[in-house]
C-alpha cells in the first residue's frame, strides 16, 4: 500500500472514531462488561479503569502492533474511548503510535513487565541519569507520534531554574532538536507530507518555516550526528538531540540535552554531542 493511501486510510479511521458519541448512554454495558458490578451497581471509575485495560491487553496482545479497529473490537470498547484511551497511554508512555494509526507496546510498560516477571528492568532511567550527571543539564526522552513528539521523560539539570516542559507534553517536529532528529531519519516523502500538513509554524524568530530551510538544517543534522534547536521553539533555550532508531533505522523517538543560552555556551553544548549519541544507542533496545 502506498504512503498517502495509508494515511488517508488512518486519517478516515481516525476520523471515524472522532464522530462516535463521546460517551455511552446512561445504563449501557457492552459484552465484556456484563457482570462486572457489585451489589447490582456499576462504578462509572471502575468502568472506565476496566476499558483503559482491556485496551492494554488488546495492544499488548501477539502479532502487534495493532491497527485501531483491531483493538477496537479485541477490547470490546467503542471506536471513541478507544480512540481516547490510546491517545492518553501514548503520551504516558505505555503505548507508542507505530506507522499510520497502529499501537505498540511502549517502553514504560516493558519496564513493568520486567519488574513483575523478576527479570532485570529495563534501565532506561539510570542510561538518562548518567547522561543528567555528566552534563549537569536537563535530559528529556521524547516518542514520536505522528506530527508531534511526546516527552516521556525529563531529569532536571543542575541549576536553579525549571523548563516549562513536562511529561506528556507534545511538541512539533520542525522546532526541537528531538523533533528534528527524527525528521532527518524519515523518507523524504514523509517530511513532505508533514511540511504540508503542518504549515511549520513559527514560534520564535528563529524557527525554521520554509520547506527549503528544513530541508537544508535536516542534511547538517544527518552529516553531523545530532540537530539542533537554537532557540528556534522558546526564547533563551538551546537544545542538541539525537534520534533513537529502531529497526530498519525508523526513528522511535530521541533524546535531547537542554541549555540557556545565558549559562551554557553553543560550543559547550555541540561537546556533549558524543555522549548524547552514545545514550541514544544504548536505548534502542530498550525502546
Amino acid at each position: 500500500m502506498s504512503t498517502d493511501a495509508t494515511h488517508a486510510d488512518s486519517e478516515s479511521e481516525a476520523a471515524e472514531a472522532s464522530a462516535e458519541p463521546a460517551a455511552e448512554p446512561a445504563g449501557t454495558a457492552g459484552p465484556a462488561e456484563s457482570g462486572r458490578s457489585r451489589g447490582g451497581r456499576t462504578s462509572a471509575a471502575g468502568t472506565a479503569l476496566e476499558k483503559s485495560l482491556r485496551v492494554l491487553e488488546a495492544v499488548a496482545a501477539p502479532g502487534g502492533p495493532h491497527r485501531l479497529t483491531d483493538v477496537t473490537a479485541a477490547a470490546s470498547v467503542p471506536k471513541s474511548s478507544t480512540f481516547r484511551i490510546l491517545a492518553s497511554l501514548v503520551e504516558q508512555g505505555f503505548v507508542r503510535l507505530e506507522g499510520e494509526s497502529r499501537y505498540g507496546v511502549g517502553p514504560r510498560l516493558r519496564e513493568l513487565s520486567a519488574r513483575v516477571s523478576g527479570g532485570e528492568p529495563p534501565s532506561i532511567g539510570r542510561i538518562l541519569g548518567e547522561l543528567q550527571r555528566a552534563t549537569g543539564q536537563t535530559v528529556h526522552l521524547a516518542l514520536h507520534s505522528g506530527q508531534t513528539i511526546t516527552y516521556i521523560r525529563k531529569l532536571e539539570g543542575d541549576q536553579p531554574f525549571q523548563t516549562a516542559s513536562r511529561v506528556g507534553m507534545r511538541m512539533p517536529l520542525h522546532t526541537t532538536a528531538i523533533g528534528k532528529s527524527v525528521l532527518a531519519h524519515l523518507p523524504a516523502e514523509e517530511v513532505r507530507a508533514l511540511v504540508r500538513a503542518t504549515g511549520l509554524p513559527r514560534r520564535t524568530p528563529r524557527t525554521l518555516t520554509t520547506a527549503a530551510a528544513l530541508h537544508t538544517d535536516l542534511a547538517a543534522v544527518r552529516a553531523r550526528g545530532f540537530a539542533l534547536d537554537d532557540e528556534e521553539n522558546e526564547a533563551t533555550i538551546r537544545c542538541i538531540g539525537a534520534a533513537v532508531l529502531g529497526p530498519g533505522g525508523r526513528p522511535l523517538g530521541g533524546v535531547s540535552i537542554t541549555t540557556v543560552t545565558f549559562l551554557v555556551s553553543r560550543e559547550e553544548l555541540e561537546a556533549y554531542a558524543p555522549a548524547l549519541r552514545a545514550v541514544t544507542e544504548a536505548l534502542a533496545p530498550l525502546l
